[in-house]
């Protein structure tokens, strides 16, 4: 009776083989479901819709590393570089979007998307009039193009892309944006001076030698990001002030005779410490004796006993 009970309850194994064997023989590989998407985003017969849609769904794909190799070779990464500059806001953010994620971590995609011109169209988007949703993406493309590419940050610097990034600091509308640029900057900041810091074998040699021609920090110092930097401790996000803590923290090696002659910082940090002071004891209070805000308020700590 239970054998039968069973047997109503559930399928044959033999039934559900066959059903899977069907199903094996549908699905699609990665690879080919790229190739559908490109060609979709490429032919002039889609709509504005069907690309949009074509590239939010490539973006989902090369995240993977293989994927991202394989989009190259199909020739999807130039189409995407060249949509970039499209008339179409929607279609340029989306291509920013894909172009971001296929470079993410992608040593081999990041040397064909600087040698396709991706690096100056991405430069064009930030330094123009452009929606906000449009910048963010193209910000996000140009962060993953940078991080452990040295020579992607060397031509960036070239091309005045520390202007570019500080005149978003002018321009109404754009405060999401800053915090992203201040956490490139510590990234970057911090990836030269670890691998200065670590164990040299032949091959770290060649990458600190490609590093020591990034000459990030003089120019961070020379167009003015000391007096900058500080500017954001009075945004309200305690994420926000988290990262720029960081990069001032980082800065301090560099600036500390700016930051001492600034009366504003010591005012921002001491306003700072007193409210960190009352959320940290809260924390505890609760029994969260290493919480968010103890670590806050140990930054802030760190850089008033510095200066």
């Amino acid at each position: 009776a239970r054998e039968e009970e069973v047997r109503k309850k559930f399928r044959p194994i033999e039934q559900l083989k066959e059903e899977f064997e069907k199903l094996n023989m549908k699905m699609e590989t990665d690879y080919e479901i790229m190739v559908k998407l490109i060609s979709k985003f490429n032919s002039s017969a889609s709509t504005l819709d069907e690309k949009v849609a074509a590239l939010y769904d490539l973006e989902y794909y090369v995240h993977q590393v293989d994927n991202a190799k394989d989009f190259l070779s199909m020739g999807g990464l130039q189409l995407v570089i060249e949509g970039l500059n499209s008339s179409e806001a929607t279609l340029k953010e989306h291509a920013a979007f894909v172009l971001g994620a296929a470079l993410s971590s992608n040593p081999k995609v990041q040397i064909e998307a600087i040698e396709g011109g991706a690096l100056q169209k991405l430069l064009v988007i930030l330094a123009t009039e452009q929606p906000l949703a449009v910048r963010k993406k193209a910000l996000f493309a140009l962060s993953s193009m940078l991080r452990h590419f040295p020579y992607a940050q060397q031509q960036f610097l070239k091309l005045g892309g520390l202007q570019v990034l500080r005149s978003l600091f002018w321009q109404k509308g754009m405060e999401t944006l800053h915090v992203r640029v201040v956490t490139l900057l510590y990234d970057l900041i911090m990836e030269k001076m670890l691998l200065e810091d670590s164990q040299h074998g032949e091959q770290m040699e060649e990458k600190i030698q490609q590093y020591q021609q990034v000459r990030l920090v003089p120019a961070v110092l020379e167009q003015g990001w000391c007096s900058l930097v500080p500017n954001l401790l009075a945004m309200p996000e305690h994420d926000t002030r988290e990262k720029v803590l960081k990069l001032v923290g980082v800065l301090m090696a560099f600036c500390r005779e700016h930051y001492r002659g600034d009366p504003a910082l010591g005012t921002a940090l001491s306003l700072l410490r007193s409210e960190y002071e009352e959320l940290a004891a809260e924390e505890q209070r609760e029994g969260d004796k290493d919480g968010y805000f103890r670590e806050l308020l140990g930054s802030i700590n760190t850089i008033i006993q510095e200066l």
